[in-house]
């Protein structure tokens, strides 16, 4: 497996009329993990779009623990849990200050080529680069 850490910290905009985090921008707090992990891989979704391969969700599943508010400094922890193939499987947990699991889930991916509009294999530079976390 591999994992990254990213600090997001919760802007007031992203709150709902309680003061919580509204629940829809989850999916973007896990799509700043999974951008950030491939980041610190030492490539891009930019990159991988630029080739024209991209990394449509497929499905995503979130459990909400305990509640976020405005300001709060959240930490989502992304680990790619299987060698890529077709598709990619990250999970994400979501901690706050006080290390409190507030959040987790699972999404899904596939490369897709987007000149062929079809299905394609991970790039061979992203399965080189996670291969040695998969031993």
């Amino acid at each position: 497996m591999y994992s990254n850490s990213v600090e997001i910290r919760v802007r007031y905009g992203e709150t709902d009329k309680m003061g919580y985090l509204y629940y829809g921008n989850y999916a973007q707090y896990y799509e700043v993990g999974r951008v950030e992990a491939i980041r610190s891989l030492g490539l891009s979704y930019k990159e991988l779009e630029d080739r024209g391969i991209m990394m449509p969700v497929l499905d995503m599943q979130s459990t909400f623990v305990k509640p976020a508010y405005y300001d709060d400094v959240l930490k989502v922890t992304t680990t790619i849990t299987e060698l890529p193939k077709v598709r990619a499987f990250f999970s994400y947990e979501i901690t706050n200050a006080n290390n409190d699991i507030i959040n987790y889930g699972k999404t899904t991916l596939i490369f897709f080529d987007w000149e062929r509009r079809k299905p394609c294999r991970a790039p061979e530079e992203l399965v080189e680069k996670l291969s040695p976390f998969f031993i």
